[in-house]
């Protein structure tokens, strides 16, 4: 029976599923393969919609929407319980014909097909077994492999195993008589070619073959060549030549080892042995697109290149060239980058429907954009795409708050990065260290940062983005910070050489720093002296270790805040007392100080401190809240 008879779509291939029960169904994603690294969650772009390379399923099944070819139904083994009974109602798939049916609807016993044992609900229906029909005879690519290693020479149907590696080529035939294995007579299918070739029976429709195998099919047979000694022998059959071909097959499994063989310089047409190809195969070998021996003696041919040799023998065992070994492949970089948009994208005017241009040119319009919000201008991005382009300029988005936002996804990191916006707002979101400084990377004139409320997990990628333009850092409320953690934030970066501008720390330009609610201590008030001395601005609210030490400090003569200090809040410091209040006339250019909830100040002294003042008398609005009016 034909494949043109066997009903729609009998050749069309189902796509599998995964079995989500296997090892790799069940693990996620390792976030470090190529294709992991393309999905938005990861950052990438999402454009090769390929799974994990460790998530790839080792026993994909057949989808839920595949039904028999002969009584239209899934499959039914759940309804039984005999073994089978059950393999009688599943579905099974030809790997030749790619038919799904049941075994139960075909006409024929279990023994006559060829179950695949590594992938489920594949098999070799007896159909294509008993027409003698192989994968290579269906068009199937390479790197498919014999799993019974050619035990049963008579049964073409044998089961087939799926590879990575491509198929070996055939072994040199040996002379003399062939060995002992079924003739063309006992192979099924074999007096239907016969009938065929004498006309005695019109020839059957056969579905049409792809690649390769079809390029050779298309070619005339050539005549056949003569040798030296007389006239060359009448080529075989078809059913003989390809018995030939798959018994070198299995002889080359059975010797071929696993591990590497060496390589030599040798002949490439005879083996160990001196075996050469015989008169009466060079038709044969012609027809098949293989060069046939030169004459019958079996002349060597010496071609000076590499061949592969079996380990512990002199002769060659495989005829063709093995290069030297692939160079190791490069680190892969990062692919998907995003830059910001031109300073001054085109077009300059807004182009109407009937051809010509709005009268209003692009400056106008960005200061109209200017008295809009940021809901307003995503609006105007959707009206045109020259209004989407200039609704991108980095003036229209000054601040961008993202606050209290349980994830960040790769939209919004890549929105931000085309903006390129001067204060950036993460506080008390779940940004992952990686995702942070990705953005550190490519905000350069990023000038406010607000991290209040983070993990120093996340807040780590501060010490090793570079930050040139920073003047305002919220470090409020980090949680599980040490003076350890403090110190690798401050300290210039260990792999920098002296004498560089890098070599000074990394908030040498901060303005103003924010540590509300940290466990800091002297030492590092004592480096943040050192390495910030261009403070203006310092919130040390609720620190539990600040007392009067910390503030003659800050206060002290060789102090570089003593004269830069502006604004200074130390509300929720429980250590302090009256005896640090005289040391605060020592900062001349102090305008705030905020000594709110400090228990054990009293409300007198404060009042004394307001009256006399550094230069100037202070006011207070609210009780131990000094403000001085510039």
């Amino acid at each position: 029976m034909s494949s043109s008879s066997r009903g729609p779509g009998a050749g069309a291939r189902r796509r599998r599923t995964r079995c989500r029960r296997c090892r790799a169904c069940v693990r996620t994603e390792c976030g470090d393969c190529h294709f992991c690294r393309d999905m938005k969650k990861f950052g990438g772009p999402g454009r090769m919609k390929q799974s994990c390379l460790l998530r790839q399923c080792t026993a994909p099944v057949l989808p839920h929407t595949a039904v028999c070819l002969l009584c239209g139904e899934a499959g039914k083994e759940d309804t039984v319980e005999g073994e089978e009974e059950k393999f009688g109602l599943s579905l099974m798939e030809c790997t030749i014909c790619n038919e799904i049916v049941h075994p139960g609807c075909l006409k024929m016993g279990k023994a006559e097909g060829v179950i695949n044992s590594e992938i489920p609900n594949c098999w070799e229906c007896p159909r294509c077994t008993q027409e003698g029909r192989t994968s290579k005879d269906a068009g199937e690519g390479p790197g498919r492999r014999r799993a019974d290693n050619g035990d049963e020479g008579a049964n073409l149907g044998g089961g087939w195993k799926l590879t990575e590696e491509p198929p070996p080529p055939p072994l040199p035939r040996r002379k003399g008589p062939l060995p002992a294995g079924p003739t063309p007579d006992d192979v099924p299918g074999a007096p239907k070619r016969k009938e065929r070739e004498a006309g005695n029976e019109p020839p059957t429709p056969r579905k049409k073959v792809k690649g390769g195998r079809e390029r050779h099919l298309k070619k005339k047979p050539k005549p056949p060549m003569a040798s030296a000694e007389g006239p060359a022998v009448p080529s075989p059959s078809p059913q003989r030549e390809k018995l030939e071909r798959f018994k070198r097959m299995c002889q080359l499994l059975e010797r071929v080892p696993d591990t590497s063989s060496s390589s030599s310089d040798s002949d490439s047409d005879s083996d160990s042995s001196g075996t050469s190809l015989s008169e009466d195969e060079a038709p044969g070998e012609a027809r098949n697109g293989r060069r046939p021996a030169r004459g019958s003696s079996g002349e060597k041919e010496n071609r000076g290149g590499r061949r592969a040799v079996r380990p512990g023998s002199g002769g060659p065992l495989l005829s063709w060239p093995l290069g030297p070994a692939p160079p190791p492949r490069p680190p892969q970089l990062e692919r998907h980058v995003v830059r910001p948009p031109p300073r001054s994208p085109e077009p300059d005017t807004l182009p109407l429907a009937a051809g010509s241009d709005h009268p209003l040119p692009r400056a106008a319009w960005l200061r109209v954009f200017q008295h809009l919000g940021p809901r307003e201008l995503c609006v105007c991005m959707r009206v045109c795409r020259t209004w989407s382009r200039w609704c991108y300029d980095k003036r229209l988005w000054p601040r961008m708050d993202l606050s209290r936002r349980k994830s960040l996804t790769p939209p919004m990191l890549s929105g931000v990065v085309r903006r390129q916006p001067r204060a950036l707002d993460l506080s008390w979101t779940g940004v992952s260290k990686k995702q942070l400084m990705w953005l550190l990377n490519r905000l350069q004139g990023l000038q406010e940062l607000v991290l209040s409320g983070c993990s120093w997990l996340s807040v780590s990628a501060l010490g090793s983005a570079p930050l040139p333009a920073l003047r305002l850092l919220d470090l409020r409320w980090i949680e599980d910070v040490k003076d350890s953690q403090l110190r690798e934030l401050l300290l210039p970066p260990p792999d920098t050489k002296p004498g560089q501008t890098e070599s000074r720390g990394r908030l040498q330009g901060v303005a103003e720093l924010r540590l509300a609610g940290l466990e800091l201590t002297d030492a590092s008030l004592r480096l943040l002296l050192r390495h910030a001395p261009q403070l203006s601005a310092l919130d040390l609210s609720h620190c539990a270790h600040v007392g009067d030490p910390s503030v003659h400090l800050l206060t002290a003569p060789t102090s570089p805040l003593r004269e830069t200090l502006v604004h200074l809040n130390l509300a929720g410091c429980h250590r302090l007392t009256d005896h640090c209040l005289p040391l605060f006339r020592r900062c001349p250019r102090l305008r705030r100080l905020d000594l709110r909830s400090c228990r054990q100040l009293s409300p007198e002294a404060c009042a004394r401190l307001a009256a006399a003042g550094p230069p100037g008398p202070f006011r207070c609005p609210e009780e131990k809240l000094l403000l001085k009016d510039s």
